[in-house]
């Protein structure tokens, strides 16, 4: 669903009709059109799970505990107009999000619950297992955590001999399109872990995974510097915003 800049009055969104115009609260009991609507869009939520609801109203049972006495959807019409959909308000920068008006830190916390709670539950699914029998699992993680970031972030997941996750760790993070890698120090933590393999990950803010030379040459010298300590790089994985890149099965590995 497409959002733009037009003023409330100028483009009546289809969202704003179960709910009357935000007016004062004052403490205590909470209007009924908008205890009816939140009554209806949980029990809605509960029948039909995630996938029965837009990225607005997601947005909007999220608010519900941030804005206990107010209409939300005003704020949630900014906040998708502002960040583009559901998962780019929920991992966007504290710093951004609080220039939105309405954003105060109760919204602010959480936003980043909901984030942390999707981290945690994607981590748990690879974490000490084997990775190739968990690739599916490993991809969903990547790009859970970093699909949607503003800035350039540089993971290594170090593998055991049994090919299993022993750690995920953030190596560095940069801005909108660099990064900065040191190949000895990712080959000196992989000796700390004892560990047999790694796999490199990185987001593109772009959104187009295709590596650059910079990211080609990168992955060359971080090869060199763990094939002499007898590490194997098995993949550098770039993440797009909808997609993937795979530096062994584009052959650059």
């Amino acid at each position: 669903m497409a959002y733009n800049s037009s003023s409330f009055a100028d483009q009546p969104l289809p969202f704003l009709t179960d709910e009357a115009s935000p007016v004062p609260v004052s403490a205590g009991k909470m209007p009924s059109y908008i205890a009816n609507h939140r009554t209806r869009l949980r029990a809605r939520f509960r029948l039909g799970g995630a996938h029965a609801l837009p990225d607005y109203e997601m947005l909007e049972l999220v608010l519900f505990r941030a804005i206990p006495r107010q209409d939300v959807k005003p704020l949630v019409n900014l906040l998708l107009t502002e960040f583009g959909d559901f998962n780019r308000v929920i991992t966007a920068a504290p710093e951004r999000l609080i220039r939105v008006k309405g954003v105060g830190e109760a919204v602010i916390t959480e936003l980043k619950i909901v984030e942390a709670a999707a981290h945690r539950l994607a981590r748990s699914r690879v974490m000490d297992r084997q990775v190739i029998s968990s690739w599916d699992a490993v991809l969903d993680y990547c790009h859970t955590t970093m699909a949607h970031r503003e800035t350039e972030q540089f993971r290594v997941l170090y593998l055991d001999r049994k090919n299993t996750l022993i750690a995920d760790e953030e190596q560095a993070e940069g801005t909108v399109d660099h990064v900065p890698v040191y190949p000895r120090e990712i080959a000196k933590r992989a000796l700390e872990l004892n560990a047999s393999a790694l796999i490199l990950v990185h987001n593109h803010p772009s959104g187009d995974p295709t590596p650059s030379e910079a990211d080609i040459a990168m992955t060359s010298q971080i090869a060199t510097a763990t094939d002499v300590l007898g590490i194997r790089l098995h993949d550098h994985l770039i993440i797009g915003k909808s997609k993937e890149i795979s530096f062994r099965a584009q052959g650059l590995l």
